[in-house]
């Protein structure tokens, strides 16, 4: 029988040790201090050390989602695997909420009238809600194209819009729009790779952020 060497870790420990390992295997790589969290619960997330060259950030994107945390800001997800992902537990502390529309009955009657994507729907409809918001897209493009064209429509002004679907039709089309808008704070990654679980591993990095 093959012997295998496995590390001894107690499970309250395995999270610290495999941040050990990303920091180690990261080796000389300078990460921006701000942005550095964010970056290594992407790669613990999803064990991907390219996101550590994929992700953008807009000029203190980080800092500017953490004031609009400690508010109590709304996040609006556009899937409700990204919505499952985020920690309610820090969530609730801060007064904040998530929520996804997708699966909202005015939603795909919308889209349906519409002739348009349930994503596209339900961008619109957070577009009608009241107060601030943060945006979690981690697998429509659709949605950040209609995020896209709301704030140039000014029918809204997210405070961060995390913007990583995952896939192939107008996935980098979608980023790059996002990346061209002007005083809108954004985390994107560049290229094909993201998904819902990258969308709430952003949200949740920034939570255990605030204090």
């Amino acid at each position: 029988m093959k012997h295998y060497e496995l590390e001894r870790v107690l499970p309250e420990e395995i999270e610290k040790r495999s941040f050990e390992l990303i920091t180690r295997e990261l080796g000389e790589k300078t990460l921006d201090p701000e942005n550095e969290l964010v970056i290594k619960r992407v790669i613990h997330t999803t064990a991907d050390f390219e996101y550590a060259d994929h992700l953008v950030f807009s000029p203190h994107a980080v800092t500017k989602g953490l004031e609009a945390l400690k508010e109590g800001v709304q996040i609006i997800t556009d899937t409700n695997m990204g919505k499952a992902g985020i920690n309610k537990a820090a969530l609730k502390k801060l007064n904040s909420t998530v929520d996804c529309f997708m699966a909202d009955e005015d939603v795909a009657e919308y889209a349906k009238a519409h002739k348009t994507t349930r994503a596209c729907a339900s961008m619109d409809k957070a577009s009608r809600l009241s107060g601030d918001l943060i945006f979690a897209i981690g697998n429509a493009p659709t949605a950040l194209v209609r995020l896209y064209e709301l704030i140039q429509e000014e029918k809204i002004r997210p405070r961060l819009i995390i913007g990583v679907p995952v896939g192939f039709v107008n996935v980098i089309q979608s980023k790059e729009m996002i990346m061209s808008l002007s005083g809108i704070p954004y985390i994107v990654a560049k290229g094909r790779k993201g998904g819902s679980n990258v969308a709430a591993a952003i949200v949740n990095a920034l939570l255990y952020q605030v204090k």
